[in-house]
This record gives structure tokens, C-alpha cells and sequence, in this order.
């Protein structure tokens, strides 16, 4: 989000509509068309979306771009991930293009025929045109005006006609918006989000990708690849919880593949055999790091498409990799020890030449650190209108053996949810409510509880979705009791601060929005060093950072209180 309140009063007092403002060229028009960052936006709308009634494609899609390239970028995408349905599945809508218009054009098709299912539009479809079968929105773009953005919407509510019902789309109850932009929260709208489906465990996703990859290196006749990919295979197997009904009861199939003769040569018949009998069993896998998982399926994905020669599809799953790479922040210890290789996996040149190998060890190496990674989305940089930088992120939190994703507030009601129903019959928890204090083991027991049933909660979780990352399990506990009060990390540096500013009463208003500055710099990083005030964003207000707006003695206080804050 880059434009506030503020400064659209202050364009239209110029004469200026924020929603006419040209992003053509400009930083903003960069970062929205980040080819990596949209390659994400694509795979996570496949996976969220309304599909037709097959459950193969997705239903009609409006996706609301920010300019023409951003719209030719999103295209590229579908048509490198989906080859399958290159030139079909997804059309750009403008206005400017003669083919779009008049009978048999783009619209026609998009309104009357089974494709195009995703019309990508700038500015055409926002307002004025009524496709009834149209089940999914896409905000891939900040809206500034209140009446536009409702028009938006307004291309998801129109209902279907009962006698011309189209066989993409027989029935229509509901519609879902994908807000890339936090234009929900800009306008301070809080819609009901959908009940979040049944989707594909992550373990059994990175199984049937393994599969794949052990299918098409035999038909290259690639056998260190094959013997590789195995390896992992059975690794995973040994991985399954051995106690788990649903493992129990596959015990006569895992005992076939525990044999060794069964990996000699894996024939169709027992690719079959593990697809349908033994990928399943990995739901049950749980206790694993889903964030370090999930960069290790799409580094599986990437090496298939090396080892296809699928060029475009590796081009588009090598950017989106990239940029999570990139999101890796080296101010932290752990992450700064493999330096190296993530900034070597943001060469050209590392790509290039990369092969099976490489990206073993590129996921072997990079995978654990994806706990740590910082998620800027779409909202980085500055816009080119000498306008504030307002930022938000709309984050979420994975949660359980079958991964889902919800919003950290969302997660945040269903803990209290539960927590609420067991202190009227959990002993522990009334032992707690009652004033005592509990023992080492009472809590230990109580947190192993709570983190074996939905919402699977742990510590780390707790410490995410109440921003306090020093609160220990059991004062989460007390404080979701009303027992005690928990400050969070935010509310923390923002009082350190305002307190600070109250004091020093005596600076000046470029030394006070240095400070503001910092303080969203701490908010975001969880950190700061001494070296980082001289440098960006710190020494857009004097060449020297802090040593040009602060006396000696200032400077010492104010390192002072970042230390405190951050400790």
C-alpha cells in the first residue's frame, strides 16, 4: 500500500485522481511486475481458487492489474506453468486492443465460451461490464478510490440467468476475492473469508513430486538421479509415524517396499503401487518444519523442469525461488552463515549452468532458513510520486500436519477458541486459574497436549500470532486466560519510542521522523545494528545517516534505546 488518506487529499487538492496517476515506467509498476513475486501470486491463486465443476480449471477470473506489462507478465506466467493450456487459458483484456471488441473478440469469448477462463484486465473489466459466470477476483493492484473499488467487486455479485446456465459454471452461490493489496484493510473492511478446503498435504505433495522425478529420470536414463531420488523416497517412509492408525493399517504395503528387491527397478506397476498406496500415508507425517518443506518441493518442482528441458517452466519456478531466497534476512546469525549461497542463488550466472546437484544442496542448505524469511509480497520500495512509503503485509500462519494456512488473527481466535473450552474441564488450566503455580512437567504435559490437536498449538506459533517472541509457552497461556497481561513486541517499541520523543522535546522535525523511521525498521526487521544507520533508508535524510542529523551524545542514546527495545 503506498498512497495514504493524507496524500490522496493532497493530489486531489493538486487536481489529480490517485486511481489516474500513470505507473507506467515507474518503481511501483517494477515491483508489482516482479516476475518472481507473480509467479507466486499465479501458483497460490490455482491452489485457492474457485474451480469449475471437473476441478480441474478455474472458474471465470477477473485478475485487476496495475499496468500493461504487469498484465503481459501475468500471462506469461499461466502460459509457462500451465503449457498444457498455453494461449487459451489466460487472455489480456485492454481496451486499447483492437481484438478484444466486437463479435468474436476477446470479451465475446471470455463472456460466452469455455475459454479464455482468466480475462487479465487494466482498467477495461473494473467497472461497466457484467460477466455473471465470473467466480473469482484477483486484486493484484493497490485501488485508492472507494467508489471503484466497489464497482470492482461488483463483477463477482451479479447472478447466473436460470435459463441460459453455461456448463463452466451450472451454479453460483459465492465468489472469492484474492486481495494482493490489502485494499480490504486500506478501505477498513473485515469480509468473512472463506472456509478454507480440504487441500493436498505437503508431504504428499513432495512425495508424488519425487515419484515424478523417479519416473522421468528412468526415462532419461538418468540412474544417479533415479538412485538419488529414491534414497529420499524411502527416507520419507522411514519417516512415517510407525503408531498412526492409518500407518497400522498399511502395514501390509509398507512391508512390500521395505523390501529391497522392490527399488531394484521401480516398472509402472509399482510406481502405481506407491502413488495409490503408500503417498497417502504421508499426511500423517507431522513435527517436520512445513516452511523449510515447502521450499523443498518447489526446488523438487525446479529440478523437474531442468531435467524435462522444460525452459520456460524452469524459468518461471527458478524466479519464484529467487525471490524467496531474497527474502532471507542476513541480519540474522544462522542465515548469514550460508551468505554465500544465498546470494550465489541470485546470480544469472548460478542458473545458468545449475544442475541436479546444485539444487540438492541449494535446498539442503537454504531450506532450514525459510522460518526466518521476511515477507515484503508485492509492497517494496518507494513509489515515484514524493509520496509517504506506507507498508503492510497481509501474512498468514501454517499450522499442523496438513499445513493449512489461515490468517494470523484468524489462528489467533481459534487458540483462545479452544483454550476457553478446556478450562472449564482441564485440570492443569483450573489449577492455573485458581493462582497456582504449575509445575515443569504439568506445563510440559500441557504444551504436548495442545500441540497434538487442532489448532496444533506450540510455542513458536504463539510467539508469531501475539508478536512477542521472548514470552515463554505458558505466559501465552495466562495471558489468553486473562491471567496476565502480554505486551507485544509492537506495542513495546512503539511506547520505548514515544517515550523517547517526549523526552528529547527538543529535536526537530527531521530528527523526529528519523526516529519514526527506525522505529518501523525495528518493527520489521526485529533488529538493527549500529552500521545499518548510515546506510538506506537512514541516509536519505543526510549523507552521513545519523551522524549528520545527531550530536555524539544523542546518538549514544539513542543506541541505547534500540538495545533495549530489541534485546
Amino acid at each position: 500500500r503506498t498512497i495514504s488518506l493524507e496524500d490522496q487529499k493532497r493530489l486531489l487538492a493538486e487536481g489529480k485522481e490517485p486511481e489516474e496517476v500513470n505507473y507506467e515506467g515507474s518503481e511501483l509498476e517494477k515491483r508489482v511486475t516482479n516476475r518472481g513475486t507473480n509467479a507466486l501470486i499465479v501458483r497460490e491463486f490455482m491452489d485457492e481458487c474457485i474451480m469449475d465443476p471437473n476441478g480441474t480449471l478455474p472458474g471465470k477470473t477477473i485478475f485487476f492489474c496495475l499496468t500493461k506489462a504487469h498484465a503481459r507478465r501475468i500471462k506469461a506466467i499461466f502460459d509457462s506453468l500451465y503449457p498444457e493450456h498455453k494461449g487459451e487459458l489466460a487472455k489480456v483484456l485492454v481496451s486499447e486492443d483492437s481484438r478484444v471488441h466486437g463479435k468474436g473478440g476477446l470479451l465475446d469469448q471470455f463472456t460466452k465460451q469455455d475459454m479464455p477462463r482468466v480475462a487479465i484486465s487494466v482498467d477495461m473489466l473494473d467497472t461497466g461490464i457484467d460477466v455473471r459466470e465470473v467466480v473469482n477476483l484477483v486484486f493484484a493492484k493497490p485501488v485508492y478510490s472507494y467508489t471503484k473499488f466497489w464497482q470492482m467487486i461488483g463483477r463477482g455479485t451479479r447472478l447466473l440467468e436460470p435459463k441460459k446456465i453455461k456448463p463452466w459454471c451450472p451454479e453460483k452461490d459465492k465468489f472469492l476475492i484474492i486481495d494482493c493489496w490489502d485494499n480490504f484493510d486500506y478501505f477498513k473492511l473485515n469480509p468473512k473469508g472463506k472456509e478454507h478446503k480440504e487441500q493436498v498435504a505437503l508431504p504428499v505433495r513432495l512425495f508424488g513430486l519425487r515419484l515424478d522425478k523417479v519416473e522421468l529420470a528412468q526415462e532419461k536414463q538418468e540412474g544417479e538421479i533415479t538412485a538419488k531420488e529414491i534414497g529420499f523416497l524411502r527416507k520419507m517412509i522411514n519417516e512415517l509415524p510407525e503408531k498412526s492408525i492409518v500407518v497400522l493399517d498399511a502395514r501390509a504395503s509398507l512391508e512390500k517396499v521395505a523390501a529391497e528387491e522392490f527399488w531394484n527397478r521401480l516398472a509402472d506397476t509399482k510406481l502405481e503401487f506407491l502413488r495409490v498406496n503408500i503417498k497417502p500415508l504421508m499426511r500423517t507425517i507431522a513435527g517436520v518444519d512445513f516452511k523449510a518443506m515447502r521450499f523443498e518441493k518447489d526446488v523438487v518442482e525446479t529440478s523437474i523442469a531442468l531435467l524435462a528441458e522444460d525452459e520456460e517452466r524452469f524459468e518461471t519456478l527458478k524466479d519464484a525461488l529467487v525471490e524467496q531466497v531474497s527474502e532471507l534476512p542476513l541480519s540474522v546469525n544462522t542465515v548469514r552463515k550460508e551468505q554465500e549461497w544465498i546470494e550465489k542463488a541470485q546470480t544469472n550466472r548460478f542458473w545458468a549452468s545449475v544442475d541436479d546437484t546444485q539444487l540438492d544442496e541449494l535446498s539442503r542448505r537454504l531450506a532450514p532458513l525459510m522460518r526466518f524469511r521476511e515477507r515484503d509480497d508485492h509492497n517494496r520500495g518507494i513509489e515515484k510520486l514524493d509520496l509517504g512509503d506506507v507498508t503492510t503485509s497481509k501474512e498468514k500462519v501454517e499450522f499442523g500436519p496438513e499445513n493449512e494456512a489461515i490468517s494470523i488473527a484468524e489462528y489467533r481466535r481459534l487458540v483462545e477458541e479452544r483454550l476457553r473450552k478446556m478450562a472449564s474441564t482441564n485440570l492443569t488450566l483450573q489449577k492455573l486459574k485458581a493462582g497456582m503455580e504449575l509445575t515443569d512437567e504439568e506445563v510440559e504435559r500441557l504444551a504436548e497436549m495442545l500441540s497434538q490437536q487442532n489448532p496444533f498449538i506450540t510455542e513458536e506459533l504463539l510467539q508469531r500470532v501475539y508478536d512477542n517472541k521472548k514470552a515463554k509457552f505458558i505466559q501465552f497461556i495466562k495471558h489468553i486466560l486473562g491471567l496476565e497481561e502480554l505486551a507485544t513486541f509492537t506495542d513495546t517499541v512503539a511506547q520505548a519510542f514515544e517515550a523517547f520523543i517526549q523526552e528529547h522535546n527538543d529535536y526537530n522535525a527531521l530528527q523526529i521522523r528519523f526516529l519514526e523511521v527506525l522505529k518501523s525498521f525495528i518493527l520489521k526487521k526485529g533488529t538493527v545494528e549500529k552500521k545499518d544507520l548510515i546506510q538506506t533508508p537512514f541516509n536519505v535524510f543526510h549523507p552521513d545517516g545519523i551522524r549528520g542529523l545527531f550530536r555524539p551524545k544523542d546518538i549514544e542514546e539513542i543506541l541505547e534505546l534500540t538495545e533495549k527495545v530489541v534485546a
